[in-house]
Order: C-alpha cells, then structure tokens, then sequence
C-alpha cells in the first residue's frame, strides 16, 4: 500500500498517487480522469441524492409529524446538518482529488479511519439497496397484463381470505401478491428457505445495468446520468398531474400539508427531520466525496451544494403532492381515513400505491410508469454508491488498478460479490434479513457518529480557516461565515444529541408483529459496529504504528499533518499566510506541511 504524502508511520516516503512518470510506465497508465462537463457531475450527484428516501419517507414522515409544522425542524437541520457537511465532503473531495478513503489521509492521516468507515456502510448499501431495484423490476414485468396481478384474487397466491371488500378478517390481494407471490415470506429468519429464482434474475439484472453504467468510470457515469436523473422527474411530473385530477386527491394534500404545532414538543419529530437530513443527502457515505474529486480545481463547488441541496429538498416536497394525492383518492373511493392507507417505505412502493392504481382506469399504464420512476431512482443512487466504492480502492492501489483493465475487473468483482451476497435477501426469509440490513447497517446512528467525526477532523484539526482558504483557492471566494461555525460547533453538537435520542434502543420487528431471535439482533448490531469501529480503531492503529508516544508533540503533529502533495493550486496559492511557514519549515528539516501552532489538536 501507500500512504499520501511524505509522511508515513513506518518511516517511507509516500508514493505518488497520481502516478508520476518516475514511478509509472505512462504506457500503460491510465490516467484518473474528470466530468467531461459541469453537467455531468451536477447530474450524477442529484441522481445520487434524489433517490427512493424523496418519494416513500418524505412524505410519509412529514404527514406523520405534523404536516406543515415538520418543515420547522427540517429546515434548521438543513441549514445547520445538511448543507454544511453535503459541502464539507465534496469541497474535500475536489480539493483533494482522491476518494473516500484516501481524502481524509491527506487531510489528517490519525483521522483515516472515517473513510474506512464510510466504505464499509457504503459496501452494505451496495449489498442490500439493489434489492428494492429487483423487487421493482419484478413488479415492472408484471404489469404488461390487461389486468394487474395484484388487482383482483382467483390467482395460485391468493387464500381463500383475499378479498378486495373491506373486512376486518380478510386479506387484501395487493398484501397477498407481495408476501406469497413476490417475497414467498417465510414465518422469520430462522426459517430461510430456497432462493426465489425469479427474484434472483431481477436481481442478476439490475447488477448488470449497474455495472455497464460505471464500468468506465466518469466517461460512462457521466453519460447515464443524463436519462437516469432526468426520467423519473418526467414521471414523477405524470403522476402529479394524474394525481391532483382524482377525486378525493385534495383530501390527501390537506392531510400532508395540514399543520399541527404541537407535534413539535415531541422529540422524536426532530429526530426523524435529522434522520431524513442524513438519510436523502447521502452523507456520510463517501459518495459525496467520490463525485466531487473528479471535478475541476477550479469548479464552484459552494454554489453546486447550494443547488443540489434545494433541488433535493424540492424534489421531496413535490413528491409529497404526487403520493398523498393519490392516497387521498384511495382512501376516498374505499371510504376510510387517511390514516389507514397510509404506509411508509416498501409498504408504500408495493402495496400502497399498487393498490391505488388499480382503481384507475388504465391501471397497467400507471403501474408501469410508477415502478420505472422507482427504478430509475434507485438506479443511478446504485451505481454511484458502486462507483464511490471502487474509487476509494482505486485512488488506494493506483498502481494496481489503473492499467489496462483492472478498473473494470475490480467492479466486476464488487459486482459478482455483492450480487451472491444479495442472494440471501431474495430467499423466503431474505425479507427478515434485508430489515436487519436497513435498520442497523446503514442506521442513522452510524450516519451521525461519522458526521461527528468529518466535522471535529476539519473544523478543529485541520483547521476550519485553513479548509475555507483551500476553498477561497478553489472558487475564488469565501463561502458564508455560518457554515465555519456550523462544522466547529454546531453540526458536531446536533448530531451528538441525535446519537443520544437514537440510543435508546427498541428492538426490530417486522410489521410490527414478528420479534428477532437474539442472534438476529446480534448481526444487526455486528454490522451497525462494523463502520464505527473503523474510527477509533484506525486513530488507535495509526499512534501504535507512528514512532514516538502520542504525549510528544513532533508525534501529534506527524499525525495530523496534511500531506505535502495537499496543496492548493489555484491563485491564490502564493498568498496563503501558510504557504511561508511551510517553506521555512521544510527548510528547517522540521514536519513537511504544517505546525502544531496550525491545527487545533
């Protein structure tokens, strides 16, 4: 391996990562490469963000806390959360022009071990997110039929309890579809089953596309990303206006929108706007980083977060009226409350909305274009979860896996491995499996305890002035003074009270019914502590391995100290009051970048 910078603990100077004609055949390199336009990267990066969480959470969470009163506690999480760490991770990756992993041991080396930590939640989002996709597909082949399936009972899945009549002892046909004929559910984990083989091709199908839309990198991403994060817009703009034509549709905004103030002295409502912060601007998850290394120096990255974070947030609110209308006119042509048709989640996508289509007229119509808005959405937040990941080890073992082909066997690999993984999930008991990996392996808590540690790592150690000059180099000005305070102060201390609220543990069940054996709640947690561990384990690893004790200050500021080749590059290079203090230091012999007196540690 190699380390970034001059720096490294053993002693050896670090290799070049960008791969420099002294230490690599130029013939067989391949250069790293960049957005062929502004475009490209504002596309990728919206597709990424703008996923499932905007259509089937948003909206939910927003009706279930308050309506118009939850805007209240998701607008000051997303002026102190999300914008400023959204920013914070891809200002560093373009400054840095390195992946997830590789960005932070530029930055602060004894602060390693959150890029390690946002790969391994990256890695189980690989795992198991691709999962709604074959579920989506599946029910996207079933809805070129002049009936849809789940529409009526008489089928070789359906009990003799289906009926599409309201009745406390029935059961309806769209649950009857989901659970016996899609999932074939199984009574819990301990009870797994056979691997569903029609869920098992849908599965081996969205790998397949996923892995053709990065396999060259920013070249292909780039040009994907024009249909996939522009499609479901389209749709979603249909199913708005099918929506708000039906009757019973104004019923559903209201129950949305409708305020209810007193709903915020419950703490839990701004818990779920933290949550859903975290949740729907995939930080956090290195992503952010990945997407922003490749673009020009010189990009204006401040305005792009600006963007894309009011883009997302917009988009949320507007699939918010596409969903609940439509759920009004459910709810109105059953004649029961709101509050009984409303779902959240997977319960949304595939027996909510399904259900509601098949009371309109040309109901295959509107489930084909629901479940290809759905898979869209989820595709390109697949394949740029894939393509961070694979940028991490690359920018790790340049040498390796940038010659000829290696890029493209190396996501074949993840592919190939996270596809046989996957295979759990689509087994009779794959759904008890897949809530486990929803619930703990890319919880919010494991969201927020990195946070906390991306904004202590560049607000205080790597110094928050220090990272807004880098800024100022980069796109010609300074961003806000609020954002600073948010990433020393208070960015840090809200996600530290949501750890704390989250903490109070309550055990998973499904739908409420079903409890895990203990050894199930044991994985859960296993896979929660896999990223966590990642931070305190590699701060641990990199003292035991630096010479000299943590107590010495030459010690200390080898461990956070940037790398040499961390340097700005624009014009105002030259002017940075650091710039003459490094010289002298180099001259000095002494630590290659910066002083104890620079960073806060």
């Amino acid at each position: 391996t190699f380390t970034c910078g001059d720096f490294s603990p053993d002693g050896q100077e670090g290799r070049d990562p960008e791969g420099s004609s002294s230490s690599l055949d130029n013939g067989e390199y391949n250069e790293r490469g960049q957005w062929n336009s502004k475009v490209e990267f504002f596309l990728s990066v919206a597709g990424e963000i703008i996923g499932l969480g905007n259509v089937w959470r948003f909206p939910y969470l927003c009706y279930k806390n308050g309506g118009g009163a939850f805007f209240v506690p998701y607008v000051i999480f997303f002026v102190c959360c999300g914008i400023p760490v959204f920013f914070l991770e891809t200002a560093l990756g373009q400054f840095t022009s390195e992946g997830g992993i590789t960005c932070w041991r530029k930055v602060c080396p004894l602060f390693e071990g959150i890029g390690y930590a946002t790969q391994v939640i990256e890695a189980h989002l690989n795992v198991y997110y691709v999962v709604i996709l074959a579920w989506a597909i599946f029910y996207l082949f079933n809805c070129f039929t002049t009936e849809l399936p789940w529409a009526g009972c008489g089928h070789y899945w359906n009990t003799e309890n289906a009926t599409n009549i309201t009745n406390p002892n029935a059961t309806s046909p769209v649950i009857e579809f989901w659970e016996r004929r899609v999932l074939k559910i199984s009574d819990g984990i301990e009870h797994m089953g056979g691997v569903r083989w029609e869920l098992a091709m849908c599965l081996a199908l969205a790998w397949f596309i996923c892995y053709f839309c990065i396999w060259k990198g920013p070249k292909s991403t780039g040009k994907v990303v024009y249909v996939t994060a522009t499609f479901p817009y389209v749709m979603l703009l249909v199913l708005l206006i099918r929506g708000v034509t039906l009757p019973g549709a104004f019923d559903g905004i209201k129950f949305y929108l409708y305020p209810d103030i007193s709903r915020l002295s419950d703490p839990q409502v701004w818990v779920d706007a933290g949550t859903q912060i975290f949740f729907s601007y995939a930080i956090c998850l290195g992503c952010l980083t990945a997407l922003g290394s490749y673009n020009a120096y010189d990009n204006n990255c401040y305005r792009d977060c600006i963007m894309l974070c009011c883009l997302n947030s917009g988009t949320s609110f507007l699939a918010g009226f596409a969903i609940f209308s439509v759920l009004g006119f459910m709810a109105y042509e059953q004649n029961v409350p709101i509050e009984a048709v409303a779902e959240s989640g997977p319960g949304l996508a595939f027996i909510a909305y399904p259900k509601a289509v098949t009371m309109m007229p040309l109901a295959p119509l509107w489930a084909c274009l629901f479940f290809m808005m759905l898979i869209f959405l989820g595709l390109d937040s697949q394949f740029v979860c894939v393509e961070s990941l694979v940028t991490a080890v690359v920018d790790m073992y340049p040498e390796t896996f940038r010659r000829g082909y290696r890029r493209e066997l190396l996501i074949l690999g993840m592919s190939v491995v996270s596809f046989f993984i996957g295979l759990i999930m689509c087994t009779e008991g794959g759904m008890y499996v897949f809530q486990l990996f929803d619930a703990y392996a890319a919880s919010g808590m494991c969201l927020l305890f990195v946070a906390i540690f991306e904004s202590i790592c560049i607000g205080w150690v790597y110094g928050s002035d220090r990272f807004y000059m880098n800024i100022e180099d980069m796109i010609g000005y300074k961003p806000v003074f609020f954002i600073k305070w948010c990433w020393m102060i208070l960015t840090p201390g809200i996600c530290a009270i949501f750890l704390f609220f989250l903490i109070k543990y309550k055990p998973l069940k499904y739908n409420n019914v079903y409890t895990y054996p203990d050894w199930g709640y044991g994985i859960g947690w296993f896979m929660a502590m896999s990223s966590m561990v990642c931070i305190p384990l590699g701060m641990i690893w990199m003292i035991w391995k630096t010479p000299g004790t943590f107590s010495e200050v030459k010690t200390r500021a080898k461990l956070t100290t940037p790398s040499k080749d961390l340097k700005m590059r624009g014009k105002h290079a030259a002017l940075s009051p650091y710039a003459a203090n490094d010289a002298k230091l180099k001259a000095d012999g002494k630590i290659s970048t910066i002083s104890e007196k620079e960073t806060h540690f």
